[in-house]
């Protein structure tokens, strides 16, 4: 198994890091993709990454892996593609600046997120009015269609720059996925993206012995069998919620 001694690069707090952070748990929990404490699980808001393999890579702890040669890189290989692209597409980039501007203005974004520190000065503001002054005319179905297919090709073709953690890409798609949603709800189109293999779920690891029979009978019927699965019990033997109760308070 391989064996990992992050952070490999040090981390701060940026000026976009927070909120992002907060936003994206705050959903995440809504979709049972977090436990309900996540806000206060030291694993989850840390900034770096976990070195155990099990527990996914949260995206703004992404930097603490790649660093910002890495990002850079991947940032540069995508924006070398929008910009051989078709002219409808690159027109609306091409206005704004030239391929090292977007470079650098959105690696720059993307290691704040990270957890690099205060990379990209004007934070959300400043994202909310590039896209609605310079980038209204791609904030579309059509846009996002490209935009992400171009993307899904970047992240294909720098592998290499994601290191040999294989949480990294799902940690990277998660974090696309994220903004792009963000995107599809502010401007009213279809979110139909898909840049792969999302993190999984974190569960919350429950121990029986430390809780009151109340605090087992007030979890729900998912996590009490999630829990007993866990522990290597077949929970098929106990088709009621009280059954899993039960058993759960015997343990």
């Amino acid at each position: 198994m391989k064996q990992f001694t992050y952070p490999n690069f040090p981390t701060r707090h940026g000026y976009m890091t927070e909120k992002t952070q907060r936003d994206y748990i705050t959903a995440a929990i809504e979709k049972k993709l977090l436990p309900d404490n996540a806000h206060r699980m030291a694993q989850i808001i840390s900034l770096e990454a976990s070195n155990d393999l099990s527990k996914p890579i949260q995206f703004w702890q992404l930097f603490s892996v790649l660093g910002p040669e890495r990002i850079v890189r991947i940032v540069e290989n995508f924006y070398t593609r929008v910009f051989a692209d078709e002219d409808w597409f690159v027109s609306v980039f091409a206005r704004v600046g030239g391929v090292n501007h977007h470079i650098n203005t959105q690696a720059s974004m993307w290691a704040d997120v990270m957890g690099g520190g205060p990379y990209y000065h004007g934070a959300d503001f400043r994202l909310s009015f590039h896209h609605t002054h310079n980038a209204m005319q791609l904030m579309n179905d059509r846009g996002a269609e490209r935009w992400t297919r171009l993307m899904v090709e970047t992240l294909d073709a720098c592998q290499a720059d994601m290191t040999d953690d294989p949480r990294v890409r799902p940690a990277l798609n998660t974090f696309l996925d994220h903004f792009m949603g963000k995107y599809a709800r502010e401007f009213a189109f279809a979110n139909t993206s898909v840049f792969g293999e999302l993190n999984p779920p974190v569960k919350r690891k429950l121990n029986f012995m430390a809780m009151t029979a109340e605090a087992i009978e007030a979890l729900s019927e998912e996590e009490l069998r999630d829990a007993l699965h866990d522990r290597g019990i077949d929970t098929s033997a106990y088709p009621e919620k009280r059954d899993l109760v039960e058993k759960a308070q015997m343990l």
